[in-house]
């Protein structure tokens, strides 16, 4: 992920819904952080929910535009949340994507098509899922399935909410 790399430019934000669960909903500690591109527009947006008492990273939202270098990956590699989360856990055996699979889930009154993501680290889940507006939403969770229920506590929070 060599795009991690060239940081050149803070991003002023992003410029759609970031849909996450509100931090309000969060009985633990939450960072966000910023992907730029060298203009300075931002091509993703990433939520990091870690557990109180510092027992580490729970759960990482990502939510990457269309064109965003995040999202191209081969075929066997991880996205990039499930990237971000395996560096938060300081873990570095390599991890690869071992299987895919079409599910579908009602969120509020739409149906999504989510693509449950299995990976060699069987404690990790990870599933992903296209908006109508392009945008793609990763969740990658450590030793915790990610069940229908979680889907329900996804919201849209406004771009100004990231921007700096």
């Amino acid at each position: 992920m060599s795009f991690l790399r060239r940081r050149s430019a803070t991003p002023a934000g992003p410029d759609f819904d970031v849909l996450a669960m509100d931090p309000g909903d969060w009985p633990g500690n939450l960072g966000a952080g910023l992907l730029p591109a060298a203009d300075g527009s931002c091509q993703g947006v990433f939520l990091r929910y870690d557990l109180f008492g510092g027992h580490g990273p729970a759960m990482i939202i990502g939510n990457l535009p269309e064109g965003s270098p995040a999202r191209e990956t081969a075929d066997d590699e991880v996205p990039f949340e499930v990237a971000q989360l395996l560096l938060a856990l300081e873990m570095d055996e390599p991890v690869t994507v071992t299987g895919r699979e079409d599910t579908p889930v009602m969120h509020e009154d739409n149906l999504l098509i989510v693509r449950r993501i299995t990976c060699s680290e069987r404690r990790i889940s990870c599933v992903q899922f296209d908006r109508s507006d392009n945008v793609l939403v990763t969740i990658a969770s450590w030793d915790r399935p990610i069940t229908d229920d979680l889907y329900q506590l996804l919201k849209p929070l406004p771009p100004k909410l990231f921007q700096q």
